[in-house]
């Protein structure tokens, strides 16, 4: 693979999830290519610069760093920020895009259902525990990948220990994501700090290949590509326009209502207040 000439330095910094696959590398290497630093949070470290090296060579942007982390294991999330804490004292974006769906219940090295964890749990540990660095860019946008769940949430089985659905917890976790992105959005107002949710639509990846054939079958025609999708992402991490938007759901770069449910600040406030709980989060820090 040819090597692109060097593109023009951009002095901001982006931390990015689920970087070596789908959404997530095709986020990494638009901001690549715009000349960012990027940070790519990898869980296999030759997958991870298998990555890098593929994005740089494509891009011509060789400040690509990679950062071991497991977002479904919360001593790998503190590991990764500690990393984070070392090396870039400095965030201007976080992409919250690692996500996973399982089709039957399993749990994590914490005992956490899978889903919970890594949709919830994780990106609610590494954003918190980041703030720092993202306060230290004066302006930082978190941005979530999510979906338009409208799934309430049943906080006497929250985990599925009593009843488990894998599509029914799935959309319960994409739920949580976009409760936990407003709330953060409310928490963090006047910090400098924006956050918003994204939808990005019907996309080829391989997050669903568990999920029924019949239901991967009907929406596979109407997916696009990674690449299309993170087309419509990186302005909302880059453009000025919209710098000062936060607390919003965002499709196609356009705000759009969430589900109704997922506007409810009790719930969102029951719901942060559980996350801290279960991670281990020591709400006075932020």
């Amino acid at each position: 693979m040819a090597t692109k000439p060097a593109v023009s330095e951009d002095p901001r910094t982006a931390l990015v999830t689920g970087a070596t696959s789908g959404i997530g590398r095709a986020i990494a290497e638009r901001l690549a290519a715009a000349g960012l630093t990027v940070v790519l949070v990898a869980r296999d470290e030759a997958r991870g610069e298998a990555t890098r090296d593929e994005i740089a060579a494509a891009t011509g942007n060789d400040r690509i760093r990679v950062v071991l982390g497991d977002l479904a294991d919360m001593s790998s999330v503190r590991k990764l920020a500690l990393a984070i804490e070392r090396t870039h004292p400095k965030l201007d974006i976080l992409v919250n895009c690692a996500g996973v769906y399982t089709p039957k219940r399993t749990v994590t090295v914490d005992g956490f259902e899978t889903m919970f964890a890594t949709n919830l749990l994780g990106p609610f540990l590494l954003t918190n525990l980041v703030r720092p660095q993202l306060r230290a860019a004066g302006s930082a946008r978190v941005l979530v990948i999510s979906a338009p769940s409208g799934t309430k949430l049943d906080f006497d089985d929250l985990q599925g220990e009593r009843r488990f659905r894998s599509l029914t917890n799935f959309g319960a976790s994409k739920a949580a994501d976009l409760l936990f992105t407003f709330e953060l959005a409310r928490r963090w107002h006047g910090t400098g700090i924006t956050a918003n949710a994204i939808h990005p639509g019907l996309v080829r990846t391989s997050l669903m290949n568990g999920a029924p054939a019949l239901i991967r079958w009907a929406v596979w025609p109407f997916s696009g590509s990674p690449e299309s999708a993170a087309k419509t992402i990186v302005p909302l991490a880059l453009d000025p326009e919209f710098a000062d938007r936060s607390g919003q759901f965002f499709h196609h770069a356009k705000a759009i209502d969430p589900p109704k449910s997922t506007r409810d600040p009790d719930v969102a406030r029951r719901l942060w207040d559980v996350a801290a709980e279960l991670t281990g989060f020591d709400q006075s820090r932020g």
